[in-house]
């Protein structure tokens, strides 16, 4: 079945596109959708399905990570400037995110939408975001080897908190503890923002790389803080 976009204009503008987002955050929505809404609109004048987009997307990102994973160790040496992979990562992952952006801002304007589609797409974010938490680690570890497991650990495990609670969110029984749309209240949430945490990441990564593992702390916090005031939002919400 197609979108009331699909049906009434055959030939969708990149506003179209953009109109139908998901949100994301302050960042993300100023910058990743609307690249997200360029390359669904190439992909729709192409002929693509989403799941193209999806499947560009985990190679991409994929891509991107193993290559930091692989220069940590020469980058702490000296021998690769960091520069190098911080640009690289810059442009790799949010080339990425965009595309996973874009995957559905197509099927909701085209019309190409299904359970299979949004399975697809939850999986490559996973396996997309696992990825970049080792390449995080990696250099955190190459850059100061003295870097407790522990500390790597519970990094991986609080930054899939973003990810889980975004699709809980997607679904009838969604729930926001912050509903206030303000300027303040969205610039604080930059830190829960994908595209802002991705693209502060890599400039880390090019600037100063050995504060990669303060950068392991801080999310660890605020992803750890999250998961605890959700839990103890949603107690409170069942106990009424």
């Amino acid at each position: 079945m197609q979108s009331a976009t699909s049906l009434a204009d055959p030939r969708p503008t990149v506003a179209d596109f953009h109109r139908v987002n998901r949100g994301g955050g302050l960042f993300s929505e100023s910058i990743s959708q609307w690249l997200g809404a360029v390359f669904a609109l190439v992909a729709q004048r192409l002929g693509l399905r989403p799941t193209v987009l999806t499947m560009t997307n985990l190679v991409l990102g994929l891509a991107t990570s193993v290559t930091v994973v692989a220069l940590a160790g020469p980058v702490a040496a000296g021998d690769v400037p960091a520069w190098v992979v911080g640009l690289l990562a810059l442009v790799g992952w949010q080339v990425a995110y965009s595309l996973d952006c874009a995957d559905g801002q197509l099927a909701r304007v085209t019309g190409q939408g299904s359970a299979a589609g949004a399975r697809i797409d939850i999986l490559c974010d996973v396996a997309a975001q696992i990825a970049l938490v080792a390449a995080l680690a990696a250099t955190a570890v190459a850059q100061e080897p003295s870097t407790p497991t522990w500390l790597v650990a519970t990094f991986a495990g609080t930054w899939m908190v973003n990810l889980v609670t975004s699709v809980m969110q997607a679904g009838p029984n969604a729930a926001s503890m912050v509903t206030s749309t303000s300027l303040p209240v969205r610039l604080v949430k930059l830190v829960r923002d994908y595209g802002a945490v991705v693209f502060v990441a890599a400039l880390v990564l090019a600037v100063a790389p050995a504060l990669v593992l303060w950068v392991l702390v801080a999310f660890t916090i605020v992803n750890g803080g999250f998961l605890l005031a959700s839990i103890a939002f949603s107690a409170r919400a069942s106990m009424r």
